[in-house]
């Protein structure tokens, strides 16, 4: 629900931004076979859209260590699969996000946020041969077609019927023909792929096991901890439950729980110093402070808003409710911010609500706007030839946001090159748990995030009864 309330905010008040990062450099995917000119239809649709994918995702993360512990999961589900011969070309996305996904012509993705997430090689393998299944089926090329297929659906909905009822149904039966499609593609991606791990060896119940662990990451990761069952109903994934279940009833296949291999110590080493979070380029959460060290500046927020650091944009939200942007913009040198508030692209901005201010002697100004049942406050900060932009929007009076939005305001300021340079990125650290730790012990060792016995927990994929042993390694989070 936060994240309706925060694209809402963008369509209903923005009139256009600037994003905080530079342009990105053209990128080739780390290949882990000899990569060959494309030649087959989706060799071709899969090289024209990696530039643009690992542009999205923030470009390729570079660890020799993770790239070569990657190589050797591949080489073995490749070896195991029903066409050993298949080029595969694997990218790690520098993105937090956890996620993995492939292209046509063998174009698999895996991001640092979801390797981090991994506490084993056969973890690794079930995302890898999940994505590679996709592959091998061409789920890419025949999900190309279904959507090419709904767009006439909906352009011809919208043309001929006069009847918003009838047009608005016909759409939505276009659009749960094509998710109904997706979640059958998953299903036999998870069958194909816990298959294909589990003849090269790997743990086939690891498909689960992650599956459990994404479910919950997720549910962390979200600033309500619910979700919007409408949204749910059409993602393109099944719900966990299902794709869980199935996915036992695939790896009974190859015995009880036990089998398979496991590797943990060698695995987690690898993982030892990776970047963990958001990247520096794009600045730095740390609970309820945004920190960006290449612009050098940094707010804070009040105690009941959590953010979230986007490509796009700096999120956060408050309830079902409430929920902030922040964003920047360039602008002249010399640009009053009042002036800049009443230029035009504040859509329903209230007359005689600007109102000229200064912020840690950065000049500023405030406003206030309406649209539909929502109320808008915006401040905005100049600093040098940026205008920086706040914007708190509610679905009730405004008093609550006033004060929110003055108090983040007020918070606005430059950094001092000595803060600068104390801000480093998070990395995962990877220790042996001693005689005496305990997971609370341990996550107390934790730095720049919040939640951390939660977050120690999902990320060594312990339960909450579980305890660690004297020599077991384990993923800390620290600068």
């Amino acid at each position: 629900m936060h994240r309706i309330l925060l694209a809402f905010c963008a369509a209903a008040l923005l009139g256009g931004c600037q994003l905080f990062g530079g342009a990105l450099d053209t990128v080739e995917p780390v290949a882990v076979v000899a990569p060959r000119l494309p030649s087959r239809p989706e060799e071709v649709i899969g090289a024209r859209e990696n530039p643009r994918v690992v542009a999205e995702y923030g470009g390729v993360y570079s660890d020799p260590e993770v790239e070569e512990a990657i190589a050797k999961v591949v080489s073995r589900v490749v070896a195991a699969s029903d066409d050993p011969s298949r080029t595969y070309k694997v990218t790690i996305l520098n993105s937090p996000v956890a996620n993995a996904f492939a292209l046509p012509g063998g174009y698999l993705y895996v991001t640092r946020g979801l390797i981090a997430l991994t506490n084993d090689s056969s973890e690794l393998a079930a995302v890898l041969s999940h994505e590679m299944a996709h592959v091998l089926l061409d789920h890419a090329i025949q999900r190309a077609r279904i959507v090419e297929q709904n767009d006439i659906v909906e352009r011809v909905a919208t043309d001929v019927l006069s009847d918003p009822d009838e047009s608005q149904s016909a759409r939505a039966g276009s659009r749960l023909s094509l998710a109904t499609f997706s979640r059958n593609q998953e299903v036999e991606a998870d069958r194909i792929g816990i298959t294909i791990a589990g003849r090269a060896g790997f743990d086939p119940f690891a498909a689960s096991r992650f599956l459990d662990k994404l479910e919950s990451y997720a549910a962390f990761r979200s600033a309500l901890g619910n979700r919007d069952d409408a949204a749910s109903f059409l993602a393109s994934h099944p719900a966990a439950l299902e794709r869980r279940e199935l996915a036992l009833v695939v790896a009974r296949q190859f015995g009880a729980p036990g089998i398979g291999e496991r590797t943990q110590d060698g695995y987690l080493k690898a993982l030892d110093g990776m970047v963990y979070g958001d990247d520096p380029s794009e600045g730095f959460v740390r609970g309820r402070e945004f920190l960006h060290p290449r612009l050098a500046i940094g707010f804070r927020v009040p105690p009941d808003f959590r953010l979230e650091n986007t490509k796009e944009a700096v999120l956060a939200a408050a309830g079902e409710n409430t929920a902030m942007r922040f964003d920047g913009v360039a602008v002249e040198a010399d640009a009053a911010p009042a002036d800049y508030l009443a230029s035009g692209w504040i859509n329903g901005l209230v007359d005689g609500s600007i109102r000229a201010t200064d912020v840690n002697r950065l000049p500023a100004a405030t406003a206030e706007a309406a649209a539909g049942e929502w109320v808008f406050r915006i401040g905005a900060v100049r600093v040098g030839g940026s205008m920086y932009r706040l914007i708190f929007a509610d679905r009730g009076d405004g008093a609550g946001i006033e004060q929110a939005m003055q108090e983040t305001l007020a918070s606005f300021h430059r950094l001092t090159p000595s803060e600068v340079a104390r801000l480093r990125p998070l990395r995962v650290n990877v220790v042996s748990a001693r005689s005496g730790d305990t997971p609370a012990s341990l996550a107390l060792r934790m730095e720049g995030t919040e939640r951390k016995l939660e977050l120690f927990r999902l990320l060594n994929g312990l339960g909450p009864e579980d305890a660690v042993v004297p020599g077991q390694p384990v993923k800390l989070v620290s600068d």
